[in-house]
Order: structure tokens, then sequence, then C-alpha cells
């Protein structure tokens, strides 16, 4: 016998949402299956403790779903769920007691899969030495700036998605990152490593 429930998967998150206002709970699975991975993904980038992160997520859905009727739909609902997780993640290193924005279990692959990397020559080792050179560079980053460059870089999110996340005007959002590249470029250079020939995103 047919499941006479079918997930809309085609339809919007901001589609969901509004079917979720109007009462249809049951839709909510559907944005929790879409955003779980990323969220717990981008918590990796906060916290150390992967089980603490599984339940700040949880909890992310759950402060989500009671607040979902604040939601404006004509805005993305992508961002709105990340200002939530953000605020749950930043609280969640105030009581670790951890500096913010401490990434010891930086997704170093995610970061790459934004990288130019061209050169066929170089030795895998050289490779490996490359990355963790790149994760030590947004380690010395000040939190502000280390913070515009996860979600820009990692998360490949807008400037526009960025500001409604951090809850900042989107031109401050640029220079920020501006700001940021430009101490990547310092860090990097100290280091020996060109970020302009590694990085896709320069501009």
């Amino acid at each position: 016998m047919e499941d006479p429930y079918t997930p809309p998967t085609h339809v919007s998150d901001e589609d969901l949402a509004i079917r979720v206002q109007k009462g249809d709970s049951e839709v909510f699975g559907v944005l929790m299956q879409r955003y779980t991975e990323k969220l717990i993904r981008y918590g990796k980038k906060f916290l150390s403790n992967s089980d603490n992160i599984d339940d700040i997520v949880q909890d992310v859905f759950i402060k989500t779903y009671q607040y979902i009727q604040s939601f404006d739909p004509s805005l993305k609902f992508s961002s709105w769920i990340y200002r939530i997780a953000h605020n749950a993640f930043v609280n969640g290193l105030k009581k670790q007691q951890r500096s913010p924005l401490l990434m010891p279990d930086f997704d170093l692959d995610v970061f790459m899969s934004h990288a130019s990397y061209t050169d066929p020559k170089i030795e895998e080792r050289e490779y490996k030495e490359l990355i963790l050179m790149i994760e030590q560079g947004l380690d010395k980053l000040k939190p502000k700036y280390k913070e515009v460059i996860i979600l820009h870089f990692i998360e490949n999110m807008s400037y526009k998605d960025i500001g409604d996340i951090l809850q900042i005007p989107i031109g401050t959002v640029g220079i920020r990152v501006m700001r940021a590249k430009e101490q990547l470029k310092k860090i990097y250079t100290d280091m020996n490593i060109d970020l302009d020939k590694h990085l896709h995103h320069t501009t």
C-alpha cells in the first residue's frame, strides 16, 4: 500500500515553512532532513564535542518550530534558521568556556572544495600540508573575521545571507571579508603560501 504522505521534496523551504505556519506540522520533518547535516557541519566549526553538537542542533529545530510563526516567508528560510543556529552555537561556546569560533574539528575537505588546486606535480603529502597550513591561517584570524570567512567560503553564503544571520549590514559583511582576506594574505605570506593562487574565491 502506498504511503499516503509523500514528503514534498520539490517544494521550497519558504513554502514548507508557510505550510507549517498553517498547521501542517508533518512537513517540518522535511525541513529537518534538509538542514540536519548542514547545521551539524556548521556546528563543528564552533564546538569540539560532536555529541553536544547533535543536542544543540535538535534544540535549534525545537526553537525553529516554536517560533515558526515569526518567520517572514518573503525572506530566505536558510538565513533565518542559520541565525538561530549561530546564536545556539555561540551560547554553546560560552558554556564550554572556549574562545569564540575555535575550530578544532575543522572540515578541511569542505574548505578545500572551494579552493583552486591546479598543480598536478604536487605530491599528496604536500597537498595535505597545504590544507593544514590553511587551517592554521584561519585559526589566527580574529573571531569576527573568521566568522565571515566560514560563512562565505565554507558555507558558500552571499553577503546578504551573512548579514541576515549575523544581524549586521551587508556593507559591514563586505568590509569584514575584505579585511579577513587581507589578514589571511599576510598570514599566508609568512607561511610562504600564495593565497591568490590557492583560493578560488579571491574577489
